[in-house]
């Protein structure tokens, strides 16, 4: 099966829907009702962050080792059999980061990547894609930065797609699809980019 191009990618996020890969490696487009997002404003740390966050415990880094987070991402899980991100789904979003459209936060700890996130964005939108820790609190403190990245580029929206135990401890609630289509038109209408180069202020 071949990776799915990048306009596609583009034009499935931009109407609100995303690609997964079931077992078998066939690939099935998604727009869940109601829709889980991660109101960017409201987010806080943990308490129990807070402390490693002032430790400076991980190097935080964007976009180096993109298809490493990937990869990252993709392994086995002990709650989940199996995973939706195939080789066609890494080869799909590695080609969408090349031409600026998917971005990687990642937790490095002596010079190794230990955790972190991806997704893709596009104008005022961060459509959050999924996130892999190897050592404890490196997801956590990747997504922390994130939060602050979208807050200092001023976007609008963070999709999340789906609800579960991972995304509610960050804040995620659920709308109605049509309610986040109205939110997705509107912070599609704003100019942002992503800019990692924004870390040296936090």
């Amino acid at each position: 099966m071949s990776a799915i191009s990048t306009d596609d990618l583009l034009n499935g996020y931009i109407n609100g829907i995303f690609p997964m890969a079931e077992a078998d490696g066939t690939i099935y487009w998604y727009s869940p009702n109601p829709r889980a997002v991660i109101p960017i404003d409201t987010y806080k740390p943990s308490k129990s962050l807070r402390p490693v966050l002032n430790k400076r415990h991980f190097d935080i880094r964007i976009d180096t080792d993109f298809e490493g987070v990937m990869r990252g991402c993709a392994l086995p899980r002990a709650s989940e059999p199996g995973t939706w991100i195939s080789e066609e789904i890494i080869a799909s979003y590695t080609a969408l980061h090349e031409i600026g459209y998917a971005h990687s936060v990642e937790a490095w700890r002596e010079d190794r990547l230990v955790g972190g996130l991806y997704g893709v964005s596009i104008n005022g939108v961060f459509f959050g894609e999924s996130m892999f820790t190897i050592e404890s609190n490196a997801s956590k403190v990747a997504f922390h930065y994130l939060i602050q990245l979208l807050k200092l580029n001023r976007f609008a929206l963070l999709d999340t797609q789906f609800i579960n135990d991972n995304v509610l401890r960050y804040g995620a609630i659920e709308i109605p699809r049509d309610e986040y289509l109205d939110q997705l038109h509107k912070a599609l209408k704003l100019r942002r980019q992503f800019n990692g180069a924004v870390l040296s202020e936090l």
